[in-house]
């Protein structure tokens, strides 16, 4: 029984750790596309580094000892940012009319810097990123509650 309950507790941790790591290459990323780079982020990408950076901390408290709560505190901000992503694409590939963007001045919400095997771009990424994170936060939702 005990055995049982230790490996159900490992296989959660690691879950946990694999959302960490997808965190921390995203927010990596991001910077590295903003600093390093230098592509200005644009209204939308500030919302979603938003949802983004806390997860990194917030990841990180729930593994070390593994807390479950951290589905908690962590599943709003990834269907967030999930949404705020899939807005931002759905700008991109002009499937929303521009008159709907937020931003009005400063940097374009739709403007392309990088074009990766054809579909790749920066918002394909977030969106990838934080439907990862969703995904692997429900799973782990569920097998908590089991």
């Amino acid at each position: 029984m005990n055995r049982f309950l230790d490996e159900k507790i490992i296989s959660n941790w690691n879950l946990l750790f694999l959302c960490w790591l997808i965190a921390a290459a995203s927010i990596a990323g991001s910077l590295f596309f903003s600093e390093v780079m230098e592509f200005a982020p644009c209204s939308l990408c500030w919302y979603q580094r938003i949802c983004l950076f806390p997860l990194l901390f917030i990841f990180l408290t729930g593994l070390f000892p593994f807390d479950s709560n951290v589905v908690k505190y962590a599943l709003p901000l990834t269907s967030t940012g999930c949404l705020i992503a899939l807005y931002q694409n759905l700008l991109y590939y002009k499937i929303i009319p521009e008159s709907l963007k937020p931003c009005t001045q400063g940097v374009s919400c739709s403007e392309g810097y990088i074009d990766l095997f054809g579909f790749l771009t920066i918002p394909m990424l977030a969106l990838i990123g934080f439907s990862i994170l969703t995904a692997l936060l429900l799973i782990l939702k569920r097998r908590i509650s089991l």
